[in-house]
């Protein structure tokens, strides 16, 4: 997976060597789960770097964080001025920033709604999350654990505690030798990956589960969609069976971290050829074009990111 290391780590409205990122070991949000974040990736482009999607993922932080009664001392404009602050004092590309909003102080209890409400950004050098050469195919297993209902906890929000269920699955897969899992809903209708929603493709026609088998809505999943719609291709959102799983003529993972990663196997059953199939490549390609900057149309996805000397740094509401 993954390894954290970075520069600087943006906290509370001054960045602190990595090293001096710390909170108490009682606060609230290490015991009971309680924080919300985001997954964002920044790219370099021939005109320089550039953050991904940038308003979209702070406004599903805010959302995220008015669901779990965390209100953040900062507006969206503060909190996209604080994440271009954190990339441009770290300055490596490709990059994956960790915005984390979060109770530090000591508090145990479960119904605490006291303390300081914190915000902390970090940024840490990006490599391929399902591992190198997943972009021609990953292995992937249906996992044993199901996807908790909306009912119980409210999966459009991206909260730390939620990842638990994501983490069994996912270390389930990895101990049988398998690259990443999917879970299912409560229904045993196909829902997502530990880390990315998931499409099937069938002829021309792309299928992704929909908010009915409780998923995270991921930016990434959007993209996707408004690139089939762009492309000409169909593009259906519903319930999907197991069995349209493994019957699919092309099946991906899309996620912020993962970008696009095609599925070449599920459990002992192929999908397809076990390559990218024309679709996932037309899809592939276009995506990468467009965080590249080098497709026009999607520009607007792509945030500049300045000089240190050109960003000021938020300070939190008293």
């Amino acid at each position: 997976m993954m390894a954290a290391t970075g520069k600087k780590v943006w906290m509370d409205g001054r960045l602190v060597d990595f090293s001096d990122a710390l909170v108490h070991v009682l606060s609230h949000t290490l015991h009971y789960g309680v924080g919300v974040f985001e997954g964002i990736r920044a790219y370099s482009t021939p005109r320089g770097g550039v953050i991904f999607r940038l308003r979209e993922h702070v406004d599903r932080l805010i959302t995220s964080a008015k669901f779990y009664h965390l209100p953040i001392p900062y507006s969206a404009e503060e909190i996209e001025r604080a994440i271009l602050e954190t990339q441009a004092a770290n300055d490596f590309y490709p990059s994956y920033i960790r915005p984390l909003v979060y109770r530090g102080e000591p508090a145990l209890g479960v119904k605490n709604l006291k303390g300081k409400v914190s915000l902390a950004i970090a940024a840490i050098p990006a490599k391929k999350y399902l591992g190198e050469g997943s972009e021609l195919g990953i292995r992937a297993k249906i996992s044993p654990f199901r996807k908790p209902s909306s009912e119980s906890m409210p999966a459009f929000a991206k909260a730390s505690g939620n990842y638990l269920n994501g983490y069994l699955a996912g270390v389930d897969a990895m101990k049988d030798g398998y690259d990443e899992a999917i879970l299912l809903d409560g229904r045993g209708r196909v829902a997502e990956g530990t880390g990315e929603n998931i499409f099937l493709v069938r002829g021309n026609t792309l299928y992704t589960p929909g908010l009915e088998s409780d998923i995270l809505l991921g930016i990434t999943r959007d993209s996707v969609l408004r690139i089939a719609t762009d492309l000409g291709l169909s593009a259906v959102e519903k319930s999907l069976s197991v069995n349209e799983l493994l019957s699919a003529d092309e099946a991906f993972f899309s996620g912020t971290y993962a970008e696009i990663a095609p599925i070449k196997e599920v459990g002992h059953y192929t999908i397809g050829t076990q390559v990218p199939g024309p679709v996932t490549r037309r899809i592939m390609s276009t995506f990468f074009q467009a965080i590249r900057g080098e497709a026009r149309e999607y520009a607007a996805w792509l945030t500049p990111v300045p000089t240190p000397a050109r960003v000021p740094i938020p300070r939190a509401r008293a």
